[in-house]
């Protein structure tokens, strides 16, 4: 088996397998990468002091502070999110490149829970990444309406910004609702999470994107108790970006941006004119010089269109390299009909497609497309290694010139994607390579 270790952080890594002698070992400088043959089983990864001499490189390899990966990988699996023993300031994932080629790709660790903090205050939201989760609240009705399982504070924690909030009137009240079924929690406690969130001083740096979509059918009373029931919140309506345009980072931390598909072309926020129902070639529309391209089809047959799915709903966030304005997309990367492509079946997949029996879901499709897109051959990407150019930004956050020292690389992945079942593939961590996105 051949293994390419790509070194995406700015540190000196020192690698050695378990079954070479004490003083054989690899070093892999930053934003670089090198092929191996291991026969072993097991790798340890351990960042080389830059004052290291030769004789300690052996020792620091050998440190409780060096990471164990296990280089095992279940049979037919295309790529996972590597788990090493100890605390690891990195995130490792493997990717298969052929049947006797792999990849080690090693990118920063990230903290999702805050990582708009290392973004500059300029960079427009349409600059940037946010994953995020359709019907957000959608926790119950299974197999049909739920399309999530982790509770909104946790999605935010894990590095959601875009919420799909679907409201309808009970008792004078507006409760979350996926179509005709009850969804259970009141929007008075979504917005006592989002409060936490953002008013929390480790997590006081990010902003969240707030779709509010109306389920029921009393248009008069729905916008007047959005409203009633925001201002009456913890932050009350001082906490909402309320422009009916795309603005910088800086302008929105510690806020809520308003998307309201909700109302006449009066309401507060982004406003989109139009939403054509399941339309397979996507729409478009002009958000005060911003042009928005959104992907949402989600009427598809069955599972058999879980590929073109995928195809689609990723091959809009690919930014547009010579575009004169700018642009902001956004995927939606869920879709369900009855009987044959429920959310759970289009996002997880079902059977064990590994064997050749069922079918890869969309969110394991995504993983894959975003590591062949993050690990690609980077040779002739722009690079600044004055100082090894660390890929965070730094403490000041008004220059958005790069994010990192592939900026200037492409393709970029920019937009809003928003997902069924986040989590799934259980640990793979498609969310934190739709952060990593962010930094290049």
């Amino acid at each position: 088996m051949r293994f390419t270790i790509s070194n995406q952080t700015s540190d000196s890594l020192l690698c050695q397998f378990d079954k070479v002698t004490r003083n054989e070992y690899i070093l892999v400088p930053p934003f670089s990468e090198i092929e191996v043959s291991p026969k072993c089983s097991t790798l340890l990864f351990a960042k080389r002091p830059h004052d290291a001499t030769f004789k300690e490189l052996g020792d620091i390899v050998e440190s409780t502070s060096s990471v164990a990966v296990k280089l095992t990988m279940a049979s037919g699996r295309k790529w996972q999110r590597l788990t090493g023993k100890g605390d690891s300031p990195w995130s490792i994932y493997r990717n298969r490149i052929s049947r006797k080629h792999h990849a080690l790709i090693v990118f920063p660790y990230r903290d999702t829970s805050c990582f708009l903090a290392s973004i500059p205050n300029s960079v427009p939201l349409s600059s940037l990444m946010l994953p995020g989760t359709h019907e957000t609240m959608a926790f119950y009705g299974w197999p049909i309406s739920q399309c999530q399982s982790k509770p909104l504070d946790t999605q935010l924690h894990a590095g959601i910004r875009v919420l799909d909030i679907r409201l309808s009137i009970v008792d004078g009240k507006l409760i979350a609702y996926h179509g005709i079924f009850p969804e259970v929690t009141p929007f008075a406690d979504i917005l006592i999470t989002l409060h936490n969130f953002l008013t929390t001083p480790a997590t006081a740096s990010e902003t969240v994107v707030v779709s509010i979509k109306q389920e029921d059918s009393d248009r008069k009373s729905f916008p007047e108790l959005v409203y009633e029931e925001i201002v009456t919140s913890p932050g009350g309506i001082e906490m909402w970006y309320l422009d009916n345009q795309i603005p910088n980072l800086g302008e929105v931390r510690g806020k809520a941006v308003m998307f309201s598909r909700f109302g006449d072309n009066s309401a507060n926020g982004i406003h989109p004119p139009i939403w054509p129902d399941s339309a397979k070639e996507g729409f478009q529309w002009e958000c005060d010089g911003t042009l928005v391209q959104v992907q949402d089809w989600y009427g598809i047959p069955s599972f058999l269109s879980i590929s073109e799915k995928t195809s689609l709903a990723t091959e809009i966030l690919v930014s547009p390299p010579d575009s004169p304005n700018p642009t902001l997309a956004i995927s939606f990367m869920s879709a369900s009909s009855i009987p044959l492509a429920l959310p759970s079946i289009i996002a997880c997949g079902f059977g064990w497609p590994k064997w050749g029996l069922g079918f890869e879901g969309v969110n394991e499709r995504v993983g894959k497309w975003l590591l062949d897109q993050l690990g690609a051959d980077y040779t002739n990407w722009q690079r600044n290694w004055s100082d090894y150019g660390h890929p965070k930004c730094t403490a000041d956050r008004t220059d958005n010139s790069r994010f990192g020292p592939f900026a200037d690389a492409g393709p970029r992945i920019r937009g809003w994607a928003l997902m069924d079942y986040y989590e799934d593939p259980i640990g793979a961590g498609v969310i934190q390579l739709l952060v990593e996105c962010n930094f290049r």
